[in-house]
């Protein structure tokens, strides 16, 4: 039931969650292989990785790309998908539709070639995981484009967990987390809107890395889950 010997592909798993979870992939003995788009980050991120971790360059909104990196992969266990861009928060009014394009091209239209590609090459008994958020649940003013695809993320899962079977499909929904997808805020701007959200959270404090590292782990060894999203928000649906 556990990671231990099996190969888990993480493509965005070089900063992150996506990190957090190969770390912990790799903690649970796990043979991790982290994928994304610059070179400086995937070294970043092998130096924080057992020694036998494995980086590639990938851009996941490139399907030629993406078709290319499965092909020479060669057979795998688990599949994690967190690859994003910087959060997109904008009125309807204000919202640029190619940034818009752009959000979903990487988040949904990636995760959608990266299923497509390298679900044959899943061994028996493993799984993929992707990543949703809770916007699609909660959606706040400002988060139409992050609401569209977080629902989109929940539905795909569900459809691909039945299409894919006995393949295992399942999906993580975090919460505000302290990660780089906040970086087009400003700093004073990210600092008070992570001080806001932990003032009302019933746990007190906006989401680590790590805390959400273990809902994709619980998912790759589970394996009675298939189809479901697992929410990992601090009680943000709550309030």
């Amino acid at each position: 039931m556990g990671v231990r010997g099996e190969r888990v592909v993480v493509i965005g798993g070089t900063a992150g969650i996506g990190l957090a979870v190969a770390e912990e992939a790799g903690r649970e003995g796990a043979r991790v292989v982290v994928a994304s788009r610059r070179r400086e980050s995937v070294d970043a991120a092998l130096e924080r990785l057992p020694q036998d971790a494995e980086g590639r360059v990938l851009d996941a909104g490139d399907e030629s790309a993406v078709r290319d990196f499965f092909a020479g992969l060669g057979g795998y266990d688990h599949l994690v998908y967190t690859a994003g861009e910087a959060l997109l928060l904008e009125s309807v009014a204000e919202s640029d539709l190619g940034r818009a394009r752009g959000f979903l091209e990487t988040r949904l239209w990636g995760a959608y070639m990266a299923v497509k590609y390298g679900a044959g090459s899943i061994r028996e008994g493993g799984s993929v995981v992707l990543t949703t958020g809770t916007a699609g649940r909660r959606p706040l003013p400002g988060t139409s484009v992050a609401a569209a695809l977080c629902g989109a993320m929940e539905s795909l899962t569900r459809a691909l967990a039945l299409e894919l079977a006995p393949l295992r499909v399942n999906a993580v929904a975090p919460g505000v987390v302290r990660t780089r997808l906040w970086r087009e805020l400003g700093e004073e701007e990210r600092a008070g809107l992570f001080d806001s959200v932990a003032g009302s959270l019933p746990v007190g404090r906006i989401g680590e890395p790590a805390d959400v590292a273990e809902a994709y782990l619980y998912l790759l060894r589970g394996g009675y889950s298939t189809g479901s999203t697992v929410v990992v928000d601090g009680g943000t649906v709550l309030v």
